[in-house]
């Protein structure tokens, strides 16, 4: 061997080791522009995370022996994985999230602070957030505790502990009105997060989440069952509905043609309900000052209440059925949180931040359906009087007779199994978890 080749070979051997050294290379924020409207929901959606992971912990402690049961993590993850170069500067932006599986909400109780890096899962390791996703669920799903390995180097055991069936999630940052409601996971719009929900309001959403499952599962069912999950797109989804797939999915839902019909019927009572509460002020204001001010405090509640059933009544697919027990699972969670110990009002002072902000395309808040019946369940718990202060001096059956005087009320259709409007072809008629269930979870990992 020359002279020149040996010093050739040992520099590459040197380049080799120096790059093995130096490990791979993961996404730090440049300072570069972003998009500022999905800067704005992956924080949205770490708030939500950071809220809601506490409380799916706090409702663990039902130990329901009737409902069906699902495993959760004591912490959330998210991934930046499969994300373009830009997107992933947002990422580390908004929440400090690489490619690398990222902690970004904890429970009191969680062995991992949020930052934290996860490399290693139950003794597989990899870089690829999304892999170490799929690793992650497995391990969960089998309800044993496991180790997990961080990019500092320690091995810690994590224990996964049980809860009623239906994940609470909330919507991928690049869509963030996106809704979906189903037996086994429903994503919330990041609206909701708006409404600065206190640590029991977020309880009452997890719990409603659960009693939409154990109320509305059987009929839900019947429309659609899908019993394949492990190694679908879904099953990445109930860890990280943020991870790139599944964003791409719900972009795709929210696009798909079939909705439009209904979107544009949401719009045109929704500049109805505008234009009436503007009418009404005009006329108050000519007939007194104070008395404008009062009704038409009034008014905004019933727009509202009533964009709120316009919302129920344009959901499609499962969410469609889901909506048909919607006040079954209001009286689920509002029982389940007294036997909690927690505030059993927390879903009437949940709705009226929700009113205030006039936030109505979610299903927290209540129409006049739903508030009526949840009122007859507090006020038989002697809380009537309470309900009526958090609903700012109106009474629940007043706003509720005065929204059925409303001509627009009747834009809310009943469900039905054959109904014309409900379509019945295409990957996301059904919704966007469903349509998960059927999409294998190589599909959506970026290709080596």
């Amino acid at each position: 061997m020359t002279r020149q080749l040996l010093h050739a070979l040992l520099a590459l051997i040197s380049l080799l080791l120096a790059g093995c050294a130096s490990g791979p290379k993961f996404t730090v924020d440049d300072g570069r522009p972003v998009n500022e409207q999905l800067l704005a929901g992956m924080r949205a959606y770490g708030a939500g995370e950071r809220l809601i992971r506490p409380a799916i912990a706090r409702s663990a402690a039902l130990k329901d022996k009737d409902c069906d049961k699902q495993w959760e993590l004591p912490f959330a993850v998210a991934t930046s994985a499969g994300w373009s170069d830009n997107d992933r500067v947002a990422w580390a932006r908004a929440l400090q999230v690489d490619e690398r599986l990222t902690v970004i909400a904890v429970t009191q109780d969680s062995p991992l602070p949020a930052g934290t890096r996860l490399v290693n899962i139950a003794g597989r390791a990899s870089d690829d957030g999304e892999q170490l996703l799929e690793w992650l669920a497995e391990v969960r799903d089998a309800g044993q505790p496991f180790n997990v390995g961080t990019a500092a180097g320690k091995t810690v055991l994590i224990h996964p502990f049980e809860v009623c069936r239906g994940y609470t999630r909330f919507a991928p940052p690049n869509t963030p009105q996106m809704q979906d409601y189903h037996w086994l996971l429903s994503l919330h719009p990041l609206e909701v997060i708006q409404a600065e929900p206190t640590p029991d309001e977020a309880l009452w959403a997890v719990l409603w989440t659960q009693g939409l499952s154990e109320e509305g599962g059987a009929r839900m069912k019947t429309y659609h069952y899908a019993v394949k999950i492990a190694g679908t797109l879904y099953n990445l989804a109930t860890l990280a509905s943020g991870v790139k797939a599944a964003a791409l999915a719900a972009d795709a839902a929210l696009s798909a043609a079939k909705s439009a019909a209904a979107n544009v019927a949401s719009e045109f009572l929704k500049n109805q309900l505008i234009e009436q509460g503007r009418a009404l002020a005009a006329q108050k204001l000519r007939e007194g000052l104070m008395d404008a001010a009062q009704n038409l405090t009034r008014q905004q509640v019933l727009n509202v209440m009533q964009a709120a059933a316009a919302n129920r009544g344009s959901l499609s697919g499962i969410s469609r059925i889901a909506a048909t027990a919607f006040e079954r699972a209001d009286a689920w969670a509002f029982t389940r949180m007294a036997a909690l110990g927690a505030p059993p009002l927390a879903g009437f002072t949940l709705h009226q931040k929700l009113i205030e902000r006039s936030l109505a395309q979610n299903a927290l808040l209540f129409d006049a359906d739903r508030l009526t019946a949840l009122n007859k369940l507090a006020a038989g718990r002697g809380f009537e009087g309470e309900v009526t202060a958090i609903l700012g001096g109106f009474r629940a059956d007043t706003l509720a007779a005065q929204i059925g005087a409303m001509p627009l009320a009747s834009t809310q259709t009943a469900f039905s199994f054959d109904s014309p409007d409900d379509p019945g072809a295409g990957r996301f008629s059904r919704g966007l978890v469903d349509a998960m269930l059927d999409m294998p979870a190589e599909s959506g990992r970026r290709k080596k």
